[in-house]
């Protein structure tokens, strides 16, 4: 499942307003045959040759640098963000072949910022989420370099992060930083992978249903082939080389485009996934590296098993949305228990089986829009609004925030066709569908929410043309690497929180910092001011807590109710 077409970490629904795009994880069960692996990704020659490659597209990108100017009007960026290209080999074990380029935005470090009223920036467990920002005079900020950001997907473009530095929660860090984002190869403008038209991509209305017939079934497989063979149509020989692997060189040679000697990064969902394996290769070219809801990076979970247990843990979230509107049923009379809020769920589902509202918006709409509530707790209020303004009668703040917007189906289709390639040519998936349906069915019993829509997703990889590689063993050897920040929310339901422990366990002096009780996706610069503390303290100061530190949650949302005939469209 795609963590970012909804995924914007750099502090969850404050980033996520600027991007729309989301990353995979999760689970299980059972003996699954895989995909023969190619020798050439596998072989000991062919890593030293890409290792190789690496290091010449470096000091070539090192040479030239990047020549940040206007941005193009595509990116619908303000005028102060400046825009350039970098050049990356599409094949690193062959430097000297096919180039393309990567889009990249900056926005420099401002050098100064409001000095603090009261106490210096440390990060804490304060229950009111205080961190020691406070009013008083703007004082002068050394330049740390440029901080380069990654919001997940895969398929999501970071092109926009330098307009975080506007916020309140990044100002500290833009003083001290060039705020760099940039569009993986394949996103955007980088080199764009596509794998069929975005009008069939956005159709709607379609059905989603939790127990699926086989005729369904049937019909879901042959379009999963289908997909995988316009990719395959579509990229051509290229579709091999978009992998989490070239990801992680292409950020080696953006360090050295920007001059720097070592990187500093965020990533978020799929992006710590990126910076997990940066690590594994070049855990020298490290300064500061923070990991905001972390991917399980252990190779038996990369990626059908992740995809598994995140199913799993979205049913617990889908739980905590059902619970909190039960709570204010006097605003929503949705329910006064989580059980009758889904019964009202499921009449409005049924209803546009039946009847699709504004003739867009049928059960898999709703199923997607209904999934963000999974991820951001900011949905919630706009969300449940919306199902008791439809069941009053008024479908149009339901079609607002459900119904498919054509006009971003290109930016869609694109982000899709980036999730799936890399997530499937970075490893062995089960080719034979008994294993899926065996597993799915068993997990839909308990988790039936998400489980088959996040199957039919990935479901391409069961056949798809591309050669696999095998996972990379994430990890480095104690002290080969600085000590780095992982952030996790404990009810994350995209990156589940078991995997932010296990990339601390591979990652020897990472500290793993908890918002216990919260399941917001990417919590690094949003509403938790204690997160926030730590991830000041880390970046500007390079001071971390020992071992691990918890935050209190940050507070739940308040209930909201729509007056009747507003669209209410909100985030969508």
């Amino acid at each position: 499942m795609r963590a970012a077409v909804i995924s914007g970490a750099a502090g969850s629904m404050v980033l996520t307003a600027l991007v729309a795009a989301p990353a995979g994880s999760n689970t299980p069960t059972g003996n699954t045959s895989a995909a023969s692996t190619s020798p050439r990704s596998t072989s000991a020659d062919s890593a030293a040759a890409e290792m190789r490659g690496t290091t010449v597209a470096a000091a070539r990108a090192a040479a030239a640098g990047i020549r940040f100017g206007a941005c193009p009007e595509a990116e619908n960026l303000p005028d102060h963000i400046r825009c350039g290209t970098v050049t990356v080999p599409l094949d690193y074990a062959d430097p000297d072949g096919r180039q393309i380029k990567l889009t990249v935005s900056r926005v420099e470090a401002t050098g100064r910022v409001e000095a603090a009223g009261d106490a210096p920036v440390t990060g804490g467990d304060d229950k009111n989420g205080r961190n020691g920002r406070g009013g008083g005079k703007s004082a002068p900020v050394a330049r740390q370099g440029a901080l380069v950001f990654n919001p997940g997907g895969p398929g999501a473009s970071g092109m926009y992060f330098p307009m975080a530095g506007g916020m309140p929660e990044w100002q500290r860090i833009a003083a001290a930083y060039d705020l760099v984002g940039y569009a993986p190869r394949g996103v955007g403008r980088s080199a764009p992978l596509s794998c069929q038209d975005p009008k069939q991509f956005v159709q709607a209305p379609t059905q989603a249903p939790t127990r699926p017939s086989e005729s369904y079934k049937k019909q879901r497989i042959a379009e999963a082939k289908a997909y995988a063979q316009g990719c395959a149509r579509r990229a051509g020989t290229a579709l091999r080389h978009y992998t989490t692997l070239n990801n992680a060189r292409d950020l080696d040679v953006l360090r050295a485009a920007l001059g720097e000697r070592k990187l500093t990064f965020v990533g978020a969902s799929y992006g710590t996934y990126i910076g997990a394996v940066y690590a594994t290769l070049f855990p020298s070219h490290v300064r500061r590296m923070v990991f905001d809801s972390a991917v399980d990076p252990d190779p038996r979970q990369i990626w059908y098993r992740n995809n598994l247990d995140q199913s799993f843990a979205f049913e617990q979230r889908w739980e905590d949305f059902r619970t909190w509107v039960a709570r204010h049923d006097s605003t929503y009379h949705l329910g006064a228990t989580p059980e009758a809020v889904q019964l009202s769920y499921e009449k409005v589902r049924a209803e546009l089986a039946r009847r699709p509202a504004g003739g867009k918006v049928g059960p898999g709409q709703l199923q997607a829009a209904y999934l963000k509530a999974g991820y951001y707790d900011d949905y919630w209020p706009m969300r449940a609004a919306a199902l008791t303004e439809y069941l009053k009668g008024n479908p149009q703040p339901l079609i607002g925030q459900a119904a498919p917007h054509p006009q971003v189906a290109g930016e869609e289709e694109n982000s899709a066709a980036v999730y799936t390639a890399v997530q499937c040519n970075d490893a062995p998936w089960p080719t034979d569908w008994a294993t899926w349906d065996r597993d799915n069915t068993r997990l839909a019993r308990v988790a039936p929410f998400t489980t088959w829509d996040n199957a039919w997703m990935n479901l391409p990889c069961a056949f798809w043309p591309a050669p696999r590689q095998q996972p990379v063993d994430v990890g480095t050897a104690e002290g080969a690497l600085p000590p780095t920040l992982i952030l996790a929310a404990e009810r994350d339901a995209a990156t589940p929180y078991q995997g932010a422990q296990e990339l601390q366990l591979r990652l020897p002096g990472s500290v793993l910092v908890t918002e216990r009780g919260a399941g917001t996706h990417g919590i690094g610069g949003g509403a938790n001011q204690c997160v926030n503390g730590y991830l000041d303290a880390y970046l500007l100061a390079g001071r971390l807590p020992t071992l691990r530190a918890g935050c209190a949650p940050h507070a739940e949302p308040k209930p909201l109710s729509l007056r009747s005939g507003s669209t209410g469209a909100g985030p969508t």
